[in-house]
């Protein structure tokens, strides 16, 4: 005579319906709660949202890939902050859409690059890496300089981000295509990358 378990395995419905039973409150004991802790949902003191330049920049950063080697996530270990600076806390990322945290570093982490080099030097680094870092391996990206920011879409994206809850004003939506006349997708990387992990370093 079949056990109460051999009957659940032989019955593919009912393990079906048990299966995404245990999933679905899995799911909904971790996430839920998340949506109530301030700490993951209130911005750090400091904190703005990108402006246009800034966000065309992260749109560039994305699509060459750059989250591909670089991560951004500084964890709280004694070897990582005495090398990068202060760890990542959650509240830096209300305004990341979507999140470059990243695992793989095959360059170093760049959430504190922001203010760390001049924009000269940024400049001079992504159009040949080997120029101020000899043992670089990463590609140099001299296109940059020569390719206008598209603007064609950034009133929509800021508007859609306000929605999502950035605070961007109508003031601010309506000035942004004229923020990013005349600037090159490397004035435009380089701005995201100066922003990246100042909020805390202004709180110290």
């Amino acid at each position: 005579m079949a056990t109460g378990h051999e009957k659940l395995e032989t019955n593919i419905g009912l393990m079906v319906v048990l299966i995404l039973l245990v999933i679905s409150v899995g799911g909904i004991v971790t996430v839920v709660p998340q949506f109530f802790q301030g700490e993951l949902t209130t911005p750090v003191k400091g904190l703005k949202p990108r402006n246009p330049l800034q966000l065309a920049g992260m749109d560039i950063y994305i699509r060459e890939s750059c989250m591909v080697c670089h991560s951004q996530m500084i964890r709280p270990f004694r070897a990582e902050t005495e090398r990068y600076g202060h760890y990542s806390v959650a509240g830096e990322f209300v305004y990341d859409r979507p999140f470059q945290w990243g695992s793989k570093r095959t360059g170093p982490d760049l959430h504190r690059v922001g203010g760390r080099y001049s924009d000269a030097w940024h400049r001079v680094h992504l159009i040949n890496p080997r120029d101020v870092v000899p043992e670089s391996v990463m590609p140099g990206y001299p296109w940059l300089e020569e390719n206008a920011v598209d603007a064609s879409l950034i009133k929509r994206k800021m508007r859609v981000l306000r929605v999502l809850g950035h605070p961007y004003t109508d003031e601010e939506i309506e000035k942004a295509t004229e923020m990013l006349e005349g600037k090159s997708e490397m004035d435009a990387i380089i701005a995201y990358l100066q922003d990246l992990g100042t909020s805390i370093k202004m709180r110290r």
